[in-house]
């Protein structure tokens, strides 16, 4: 999977999505997505693929179950191991739910 990919896959739920932030920020829910790093897949000295972690971003203004499990249902085909964290951010008013994902790029 590509990142383009990726976020194809995110924009089928509806929301506004950006790569790693919005010039202007739309009206929450919305997702923003970022590579935060790679791991070389190879073996033999040889490369055969990358892991790309990524962490998918989900901005609420109320605790948004539904948001929530439309996300969760595309991360479940893209990484099943998927690892999730929330806060509220008190200065935005909002719940920032975090996924971080690790998408296979083979080579």
């Amino acid at each position: 999977m590509t990142q383009i990919e990726l976020c194809n896959q995110l924009k089928t739920i509806g929301y506004p999505v950006a790569y790693h932030h919005f010039t202007t920020s739309p009206e929450p829910p919305y997702i923003v997505y970022i590579r935060t790093n790679d791991d070389n897949i190879s073996s033999d000295y040889k490369m055969h693929g990358k892991f790309k972690n990524y962490q998918v971003e989900l901005y609420t203004v109320k605790k948004d179950l539904e948001a929530e499990r439309k996300i969760e249902e595309i991360l479940n085909t893209i990484d099943p191991e998927y690892k999730t964290f929330e806060e509220y951010i008190q200065s935005e008013q909002m719940y920032q739910v975090v996924y971080q994902i690790k998408v296979i790029e083979r080579r």
